[in-house]
């Protein structure tokens, strides 16, 4: 079994939806976890603070600095994630297919490196 994250990504500037269609997301997004959990797929998943309160750690001349904001100046964020453990990428597609449309925004799978053996 390999372990894949699955990425929600939000766009800084696009039309925030009613409290309606937030509602009915949360819904289904919590029976997606809710099918991957009983599927026995799902490792972890959350949501994100928005990446404006993002804090950035990197070191500069053998000095540690911090910055506020998020790394990538870009208008597009991850806003939540999955870890699953499914057997492979068509597996790990298949769900996001389903994240995609609980969540409705879109979602970018990745595998995690495979740990060498020791």
């Amino acid at each position: 079994m390999a372990q894949y994250l699955l990425s929600v990504h939000m766009v800084e500037g696009e039309p925030a939806p009613s409290e309606q269609e937030m509602q009915q997301m949360y819904k289904d997004t919590d029976a997606v976890n809710k099918e991957m959990q009983e599927k026995g797929v799902w490792v972890y998943a959350n949501g994100l603070q928005p990446a404006d309160i993002a804090t950035v750690v990197k070191e500069q001349n053998n000095t540690i600095v911090t910055t506020d904001g998020p790394f990538s100046e870009a208008k597009e964020h991850i806003g939540g994630f999955w870890i699953l453990e499914v057997p492979d990428l068509d597996a790990a597609l298949e769900w996001a297919g389903k994240a995609t449309r609980a969540c409705r925004g879109p979602v970018e799978v990745r595998p995690f490196q495979v740990e060498p053996e020791a």
